[in-house]
């Protein structure tokens, strides 16, 4: 017997009566348990598929981190649709993370606050759980550096000599804004002291996993230029735009709007999508770029790669509206095609850059 999808979606529904962290870990308790009854999604259209990374994307709608911190329910969540999934973000070490309450729903703003903190069961957890998997579908893994580390960079180049030999690719977390003095490891001279780790790490170990730094939106031209030029020179293969923000736009109306930690959603759109543009100027066709950050219709899908992203990833609208948002994006971005007749998904990408 399989899960109907409408089923999924009245389940998905029902969850969100409960407060946020006990609706999450619900999901993730009944996905582990159901995965085998979950229905898969339908062949995607070959309009959307696309090859990057040294990787083929049957679409490039992904699942971003944090949803799935411990590698979990990859293989259960790529059933509902998404071209990728990645986990984590996940740490050397096990660590709980800050204390609660610390995820918070802005309904009214279609956003979510969260300080969750790396909160995680480290590293050989997931190793054992991804040594399990069936090496099917796109999964990448995000990296981070516990909280009570003396040699932060050290912590890096650990995650990704454990867990590389397990991903698709490794993505490089330095821009959350809930572990204190994390996204200093932005700033030129720690950004070019970790990459090179990384990289010769990659090289040493023989590890083919393509490398990908995660960035804030939160940065300035003069921040954004040393980013570019310090990947460009590195050797990775790509860049996520972007983490959450700790700004609050005026326009917020949810009483949760003020609780500290990082805003994504809604209000993240044009944020993200405006560096992600700006990064694309500044990297030319050198990178790969993801777009991540407020991505709630395929509209939404075809801006990020018309600013300039190959893939794209979401969590937040996926929490409000269920599993049933990934197929209701990939139609809508095929329509979006349709209307301004492009053949191919990958002959939109940087066409406003």
């Amino acid at each position: 017997m399989k899960i109907p999808a409408s089923l999924a979606n009245m389940g998905a529904a029902a969850l969100r009566l409960l407060p946020p962290e006990t609706a999450h870990q619900a999901t993730l308790s009944l996905l582990s348990a159901f995965d085998q009854l979950l229905p898969r999604a339908d062949a995607d259209d070959p309009r959307l598929a696309i090859d990057v990374l040294g990787l083929h994307f049957r679409n490039p709608i992904g699942l971003a981190a944090g949803f799935d911190k411990d590698a979990r329910v990859p293989d259960a969540m790529a059933k509902f649709g998404f071209g990728f999934v990645e986990c984590g973000t996940v740490t050397p070490r096990p660590q709980s993370g800050n204390p609660r309450p610390r995820l918070f729903r802005l309904p009214a703003d279609r956003a979510v606050v969260n300080r969750m903190g790396f909160n995680n069961e480290g590293m050989e957890a997931m190793a054992r759980r991804l040594e399990r998997r069936a090496r099917t579908g796109i999964v990448g893994i995000n990296i981070g550096a516990n909280k009570d580390s003396t040699d932060r960079s050290a912590d890096y180049r650990e995650a990704f000599a454990r867990l590389a030999p397990f991903a698709s690719y490794v993505t490089v977390n330095v821009s959350s804004p809930n572990t204190p003095g994390l996204r200093g490891l932005q700033n030129k001279s720690e950004l070019e002291h970790l990459l090179a780790l990384l990289t010769n790490a990659r090289a040493t170990g023989g590890l083919r996993v393509p490398l990908l730094l995660k960035i804030a939106p939160d940065i300035d031209p003069n921040a954004a230029d040393d980013i570019a030029q310090v990947t460009l020179a590195s050797g990775i293969e790509g860049l996520i735009v972007s983490n959450t923000t700790i700004a609050r736009p005026a326009s917020l109306k949810s009483p949760y709007a003020q609780q500290s930690g990082g805003l994504s959603g809604a209000p993240l759109f044009s944020p993200s999508t405006a560096l992600l543009r700006a990064m694309r100027q500044r990297v030319g066709a050198r990178l790969v770029l993801v777009g991540a950050g407020g991505i709630a219709s395929g509209a939404d899908v075809y801006a990020k790669l018309r600013a300039g992203a190959s893939l794209v990833q979401l969590y937040t609208a996926l929490a409000f509206e269920g599993p049933g948002l990934v197929a209701r994006l990939k139609r809508e971005l095929l329509d979006c095609l349709a209307r301004d007749r492009i053949a191919h998904l990958s002959d939109t990408v940087g066409l406003d850059v």
